[in-house]
């Protein structure tokens, strides 16, 4: 783990906080309203909130864009789920549903669903169209990690 601190958003309050990266392992919280800022799920974003959370994390911030009438994106959503708790504390896992958020849908230029977007601090660094599983989705992770290295 990096010993350098990190910039890691509350998905409960959007707060911004510093966090050791030495102390990832430890659980911290948010300073302003206490909830664990690593969160072993996905949180859902909206048109609000999805650039709040995604401006200036550290960690990077795996988000799947998906609509509940889009059969391989319910079929994915457990694999996400999964891939949420099996990397907690190595990146923030968010959802959004595109029929909701149309605006960010739009800006993000999103065509097919599912589909999986990382960013780090505000900028988008992977993408990927379709349904993965569990395994695929941590590869992809992995090759982020790796290629921010």
């Amino acid at each position: 783990m990096p010993s350098e601190a990190l910039l890691i958003p509350c998905a409960s309050c959007l707060s911004v906080n510093r966090v050791a990266g030495a102390r990832l392992s430890d659980a911290p919280t948010c300073g302003r309203c206490k909830a664990a800022l690593l969160l072993d799920h996905p949180v859902a974003l909206d048109d609000t909130t999805f650039p709040k959370l995604i401006e200036r994390s550290d960690l990077p911030v795996v988000v799947d864009f998906w609509a509940a009438w889009c059969g391989p994106c319910r079929m994915m959503a457990p694999q996400f789920e999964a891939a949420a708790k099996t990397a907690r504390g190595r990146a923030l896992f968010a959802k959004v549903d595109t029929d909701a958020a149309q605006r960010v849908a739009a800006q993000l230029n999103i065509r097919s669903i599912p589909t999986l977007i990382a960013f780090r601090n505000g900028r988008e660094v992977a993408r990927q169209s379709g349904a993965m599983s569990q395994a695929q989705i941590l590869q992809w992770l992995a090759s982020i990690e790796r290629s921010a290295a």
